[in-house]
């Protein structure tokens, strides 16, 4: 069994929400690209520290599922981008409510890849005044980019968008976020109360937003991601099931300027020259900069005939967050515990069931490569399990 986490002293809450605020006030007057210089090497520093080794570990061990051609120096490189991509976001996230305005999003973010149907599809989500509900639609991505800014722009844009959220420990500062997304249109749902929350938005045609890549337990959804079975929640793909809602798979990836021998800007790996396509006038590589894209839609027709539907839904909006990842590695968390839960037949010793074997092989992207690896890990894994010590 799990540890229960220890709940923050009550006492604690409001001298910590003042803490952290007053921290945040020289964001909003310092220049922000040295903010982000200094949280960057603060994400090295914080990185290397002996107290870190563990979680650094996992990251490069991830990156090896990921990208098994990597050196070990190559992975122990993007672990450490990793941490500085997560002290960014929090940068980001400080002043994303005054920078994200009606006026200003367009300087800060970029529509790229929006497939024809994504807009008309989140639209019909949207009732007109006096009009009953219409069909919903659920938007996914993974922790790769700013998740938060993919569903604050969203909303932001006229899309009544509700999101899946972990209430923070600290009551004040939960209060704040809430107040300060809500503004824009994004409403937080509370992950503990998601289950009798989510069917109620879901009936009344709302958009409903996850963060779609998280551990879902032993009991979870076992599906490939990076050639190696990881376990997803079944949930997600039950509610687009039972209300024929489309499923929408966005990034948020932040635009990363880069500069040859002689300091002359050069474009972003995906995207046109200055004074291009760029989409930001002449961009000069300034922070706070992202591009939205559509990575996949799902539409009911496609899973319509599958012989497990529940099956090739999770299995395909978990390949479009893969993608995601791929575009841009460094703007992944790779210290998340993404494959630490093992499906049965691992802990039992066991060959994968020929069944799960089958619904794996009648996938319409999977490759004879592509099983052969998922196979390969399936035996590590169950062997790693076998010379585990047994649990008292």
């Amino acid at each position: 069994m799990s540890r229960k986490r220890k709940k923050l002293p009550t006492w604690l809450h409001s001298p910590l929400y003042l803490a952290i605020r007053a921290a945040m006030v020289p964001l909003g007057t310092l220049d922000l690209a040295e903010s982000v210089r200094v949280a960057r090497a603060g994400a090295r520093a914080f990185a290397l520290a002996p107290f870190n080794r563990k979680r650094v570990t996992r990251a490069c061990d991830n990156l090896a599922v990921a990208f098994p051609g990597w050196t070990r120096e190559h992975r122990m490189e993007y672990a450490i981008k990793s941490y500085e991509h997560l002290f960014t976001l929090a940068v980001e996230a400080s002043v994303m409510p005054r920078l994200l305005n009606e006026d200003g999003w367009s300087r800060h973010v970029r529509l790229g890849n929006m497939q024809d149907s994504v807009r008309d599809l989140l639209s019909r989500g949207i009732p007109e005044p006096g009009e009953g509900p219409r069909r919903p639609c659920v938007l996914i991505t993974g922790h790769t980019g700013s998740w938060e800014l993919l569903g604050y722009t969203m909303a932001l844009l006229g899309f009544p968008m509700h999101a899946l959220f972990r209430p923070l420990d600290v009551k004040p500062l939960d209060r704040w976020m809430r107040q300060t997304r809500e503004n824009r249109g994004l409403v937080l749902v509370d992950k503990f109360g998601a289950t009798e929350a989510l069917p109620r938005l879901m009936e009344q045609g709302y958009p409903v937003g996850f963060v779609a890549d998280q551990n879902g337990g032993d009991r979870g959804l076992f599906v490939p991601f990076f050639d190696r079975l990881a376990s997803a929640y079944k949930s997600i793909g039950l509610l687009a099931l039972k209300y024929e809602a489309p499923i929408i798979c966005g990034q948020a990836r932040r635009l990363v300027w880069e500069h040859d021998a002689i300091g002359t800007p050069k474009a972003d790996v995906l995207d046109s020259p200055v004074g291009g396509e760029v989409g930001f006038g002449i961009w000069r590589g300034e922070p706070f900069r992202y591009q939205i894209d559509v990575i996949d839609v799902i539409h009911p027709n496609d899973w319509v005939d599958q012989p497990d539907p529940l099956f090739y839904v999770t299995a395909r909006y978990r390949r479009a967050v893969e993608t995601m990842v791929r575009r841009a590695p460094e703007q992944y968390l790779w210290m998340h515990r993404y494959w630490k839960s093992r499906p049965r037949h691992e802990h039992l010793g066991r060959e994968m069931p020929k069944a799960m074997r089958e619904k794996i092989e009648k996938l319409p992207w999977m490759t004879q490569g592509q099983l052969d690896r998922i196979l390969d890990w399936t035996r590590r894994d169950t062997q790693t399990l076998a010379e585990q010590p047994a649990k008292a």
